[in-house]
C-alpha cells in the first residue's frame, strides 16, 4: 500500500469540509467567506468528534499563498486611476471612517487591558468593512441601483488601498517595535517611494511587453506569465521589506491598466477561489470555542463597537463630505461589519508574533456576528434616518441643508493650485526614478566598471552613463509646464506672479544641478567648486539638447499611453465616451451615442443628404461601422444600418434620438491611438489665416478634418457657428477632431 503525504489528506479534508459548507451556506444564502470559516472549524484541532487537519504548518503556507492571490485579485479590480474618480466625498468619508474606528479600537483594547500592540492591531481589523459582504447584501435586496450605494463601494475602494498601507505600517511597527514619528515617516516615505516607483516602471514596462507577446499569448501561457509577474513583485517587495501580499497587491493594480485585465483576472479567478479557500479555512482551524466562551465579553463589546462605531463614524464621515443626512446615515449603516481584511490583519499579526493568540478568534466571532447582521442594518437606514430627521432641532437641520447643498454646488479651479499640484507631481515622481537609476547603477554598474577599466576611465565612463540615464528626467523636472496654459496665463495676469513662477523654474534647475553634483561627487574626489561648475554646465547643456527634448517627449508620451490605453481601447470601441465628453457639459453640450435602427428611411444616404446639423441641430463626430471607426466623418460618407454613432448636441436636440449605441465588437488595437479624439480652441486675431472667412472658406471640416462645436463671441454664450457668417477678431472657436489634427490646425493659427 503506497504511503499519502499527510499535505493531500489535509488538503482533501479541507476541500470536503468546505465543499459541504459552501453547499449550505449557499442554501442559506449567506456569504461563503463564512462556510469557509466554518469549515475551518471543523476541520481543525478543537473539535473531538470530526477528523483533523495532521500537518497545519504546510496548510499555513497554503493560506498565505492564498492571500497572495486574494490580493492581485483585488489588485486587478483596482485601478489607481479609481481614486481620482471616486470624488472627495468618498476620501473624506473613508480617512474620517478609518481614523476614528481605529481610535475606537485602541481605546476598546486599551479598557480591556490589553498589550499595545493589541490595541494597535484591534483598531486596523475593525476599521475595514467587507466589500464582499457589502456587494452581496446589495445584490440580494436589490439596491446596487440606489444613489448610496455609489458612494459605499467608492469608499470600499478607498479602505481597500488604504488597509495596504496600513499592513504596511503595522508591520514596520511590529517588526521595529518603535511607535516614534521619525519611524513613522521614514516608513511612509519608504512606502511611498517603492509604491510609485514599482507603478510607474510597470505601466512603462509590463503593458508593452504583453502587446508584442499578444500573438504568443493563448490563455495558458497568459495566466503563466501573469502568476510570473505576481510572485516575481512578491519577491522583490519581500527583498525591500515589504510584505508579500503588497507586492501581490502592486502587481495587480499595473496589470489592472492592460487590456488583457479582464481576460487575466478571468484566468486567475478559479486559482484565487481555491487558495482563498484553504486561507479562509485556516482561519476558521485557528478558532478555539472554549476561548470563545472565555472571551464572551470583548466579543459582545467589540460587536458593539463595530456596528455602532461604523453607524457613527460613516454617516459623520458622509456628512462632512456634504452629503444630505439620509444619504449619510444609508452609507454608514451599510458599513457596520469586518471581513477579509480583519482575517489578513489577523494573519499578519499572527505571523509576525506580535499580536496574543486570543485576538485572532475575538476577530473571527466579531466577523461572523456582524456579518449576519448586516442586512438588517441596511434594512433599518432609512427608517432611522427618517426617525433622526423628524426629531432633529429645526436649526440642526437647517444647517445641515445649507452645508450639504453647498458643498455640491462649489466648482472654482485655481490655476496656482493647478500648477504646484502639476510641478510637484513632475518633480516627485522623476526624482524617484533617478534616484532608483543612480542608486542601482552605483550597486551594480559602478563597481563592475571599476574592476573592468583602471584608473580614472571607470569613473568617467561610469559617469557618463548615469547621467545620459538620468537627463530626460531631470530635463523634464526643469522644463515641464513652463510654456503650459496655466504658467503663461499667470505670467500675463500679474507682475507679482512673476517672481514666485521664476522661483520655481530656479528650484528646479537646483534640484536638476544636485542630482548631477551628487554622482560627480560618489565618483570623483574633486573640490566642490569644481563639481558645482561641471553639474551647471551639463544642466545647461541638458536644456539646450533638442534631442534630449525629444527623448524626454517620448518617454512621458509613452507612460501615458500604457497608462491610458485600456481606456482609449474602451473610448474606440464605444464602451466608454470620450474624455472631452465631460468638458461639454459646462457648455450644455453633450456627446450622445446612438445606433442606427435597421428599418430606418436614412440609411444608405449621405451625411449631406440627410442634413442632421440644420434638421435636428446634432453634429455627427464618429461612425462606429463594425471593425471601422470613422471620426469626423465628411459630407459623402453614407449611413448603414446598425451603424453606430456618437454625436454632440444640445439636451432638446438630442431628444430626436431615441436608442443607445450597443457595444461594438473587438477592434484592431494599432490603430486606437491615431483615432483619440480631442477638445480645443484657438482664438482668431489679426494675424490668423481665418479672420473674415466663413467656415466654408475657413476649410476646417474639409482641409483640417476638425469640427466647429461652437464659437464664443464678445463674451457672449457659446453658439453654434453660421456657415455663411466670417470670423471676427476676438472670436473663441472650439473645435473637436483627431489629436494630429487639431494640433495641425492650432499651430496653423498661431
Amino acid at each position: 500500500m503506497s504511503h499519502l503525504a499527510p499535505l493531500i489528506a489535509d488538503l482533501a479534508l479541507i476541500l470536503i469540509c468546505a465543499g459541504i459548507m459552501t453547499l449550505i451556506f449557499k442554501k442559506l444564502k449567506q456569504p461563503l467567506v463564512l462556510g469557509y470559516v466554518v469549515a475551518g472549524f471543523l476541520a481543525g484541532p478543537h473539535i473531538a468528534f470530526t477528523p483533523s487537519v495532521v500537518d497545519a504548518t504546510n496548510v499555513q503556507t497554503w493560506a498565505d499563498i492564498g492571500v497572495i492571490f486574494l490580493l492581485f485579485a483585488l489588485g486587478l479590480e483596482f485601478s489607481f486611476k479609481k481614486i481620482v474618480k471616486v470624488g472627495g466625498a468618498a476620501i473624506i468619508a473613508a480617512c474620517t471612517i478609518i481614523f476614528c474606528m481605529i481610535l475606537l479600537g485602541v481605546t476598546v483594547g486599551t479598557r480591556f487591558g490589553w498589550k499595545r500592540m493589541d490595541c494597535i492591531f484591534l483598531g486596523g481589523m475593525i476599521a475595514m468593512s467587507s466589500t464582499t459582504i457589502i456587494y452581496k447584501a446589495f445584490d440580494d435586496l436589490g439596491l446596487r441601483k440606489k444613489q448610496f450605494t455609489g458612494l459605499v463601494l467608492s469608499v470600499l475602494i478607498l479602505e481597500d488601498i488604504l488597509a495596504i498601507v496600513l499592513m504596511v505600517m503595522l508591520s514596520t511597527m511590529a517588526v521595529s517595535n518603535n511607535f516614534e514619528g521619525s519611524e513613522m515617516l521614514e516608513s511612509i516615505a519608504k512606502l511611498l517611494f517603492f509604491l510609485i516607483l514599482w507603478f510607474v516602471v510597470g505601466i512603462y514596462v509590463i503593458p508593452g511587453f504583453l502587446k508584442r507577446c499578444r500573438k504568443l499569448m493563448s490563455e495558458e501561457t497568459l495566466l503563466i506569465v501573469s502568476l510570473g509577474l505576481c510572485f516575481g513583485m512578491v519577491v522583490l517587495a519581500s527583498h525591500t521589506g515589504f510584505s508579500a501580499a503588497f507586492g501581490a497587491f502592486i502587481m495587480g493594480s499595473i496589470l489592472a491598466e492592460t487590456v488583457e485585465a479582464e481576460s487575466i483576472e478571468r484566468l486567475v479567478k478559479p486559482v484565487k477561489d481555491l487558495f482563498g479557500a484553504i486561507f479562509f479555512v485556516s482561519v476558521g482551524m485557528m478558532v478555539d470555542p472554549n476561548m470563545i466562551m472565555e472571551y464572551a465579553g470583548p466579543i459582545i463589546v467589540i460587536t458593539l463597537a463595530v456596528i455602532i462605531g461604523q453607524s457613527l463614524f460613516g454617516t459623520l464621515g458622509v456628512l462632512l463630505a456634504g452629503r444630505p443626512l439620509k444619504t449619510a446615515m444609508q452609507c454608514g449603516f451599510s458599513l457596520t461589519q469586518i471581513g477579509e481584511f480583519a482575517f489578513i490583519i489577523a494573519s499578519l499579526g499572527v505571523s509576525l508574533h506580535v499580536t496574543s493568540h486570543f485576538l485572532y478568534p475575538i476577530v473571527v466571532a466579531v466577523s461572523v456576528i456582524t456579518t449576519f447582521l448586516t442586512p438588517y442594518m441596511i434594512r433599518v437606514a432609512e427608517p432611522a434616518s427618517n426617525f433622526v430627521d423628524t426629531h432633529l432641532p429645526t436649526k440642526w437641520r437647517n444647517f445641515l441643508n445649507r452645508y450639504s447643498s453647498g458643498s455640491q454646488t462649489m466648482n472654482h479651479e485655481n490655476l496656482w493650485k493647478k500648477l504646484i499640484l502639476a510641478l510637484v507631481r513632475i518633480t516627485v515622481v522623476y526624482s524617484i526614478v533617478s534616484v532608483a537609476i543612480i542608486a542601482l547603477t552605483f550597486r551594480f554598474l559602478v563597481p563592475l566598471l571599476h574592476d573592468s577599466l583602471p584608473g580614472i576611465w571607470g569613473s568617467l565612463l561610469a559617469a557618463l552613463i548615469i547621467i545620459l540615464f538620468i537627463s530626460p528626467f531631470l530635463r523634464a523636472i526643469m522644463i515641464k509646464k513652463n510654456h503650459s496654459v496655466e504658467f503663461v496665463t499667470l505670467w500675463n495676469d500679474s507682475r507679482a506672479n512673476r517672481a514666485p513662477l521664476v522661483a520655481t523654474i530656479v528650484f528646479r534647475v537646483l534640484l536638476a544641478v544636485s542630482f548631477v553634483m551628487f554622482v560627480i561627487a560618489g565618483l570623483f574626489k574633486v573640490s566642490v567648486s569644481l563639481v558645482f561648475g561641471v553639474a551647471v554646465a551639463l544642466v545647461i547643456l541638458m536644456i539646450l539638447s533638442r534631442q534630449l527634448k525629444k527623448q524626454s517627449i517620448l518617454i512621458e508620451r509613452k507612460f501615458f499611453q500604457n497608462l491610458r490605453y485600456r481606456d482609449m481601447r474602451a473610448e474606440y470601441l464605444g464602451e466608454k465616451k470620450p474624455e472631452y465628453a465631460g468638458r461639454l457639459l459646462s457648455r450644455d453640450l453633450h456627446l450622445t451615442d446612438f445606433e442606427l435602427p435597421g428599418e430606418a428611411n436614412w440609411a444608405g444616404r449621405t451625411l449631406a443628404e440627410l442634413n442632421f446639423g440644420n434638421r435636428y441641430g446634432v453634429h455627427v463626430v464618429s461612425i462606429l461601422r463594425g471593425k471601422r471607426r470613422i471620426n469626423i466623418p465628411g459630407a459623402s460618407v453614407r449611413l448603414f444600418p446598425q451603424d453606430k454613432i456618437q454625436v454632440i448636441a444640445t439636451d432638446e436636440d438630442l431628444n430626436v434620438f431615441s436608442e443607445e449605441m450597443n457595444k461594438s465588437s473587438v477592434m484592431q488595437s494599432d490603430v486606437i491611438e491615431k483615432s483619440e479624439m480631442i477638445l480645443r480652441q484657438f482664438r482668431v486675431d489679426e494675424n490668423s489665416p481665418f479672420l473674415n472667412k466663413t467656415l466654408k472658406e475657413s476649410g476646417i471640416r474639409e482641409k483640417y478634418r476638425c469640427l466647429i462645436v461652437g464659437v464664443d463671441r464678445d463674451g457672449e454664450t457659446l453658439h453654434a457657428p453660421d456657415p455663411h457668417e466670417p470670423f471676427t477678431e476676438g472670436d473663441v472657436v472650439w473645435i473637436v477632431g483627431e489629436n494630429s489634427d487639431v494640433y495641425q490646425l492650432v499651430n496653423i493659427n498661431q
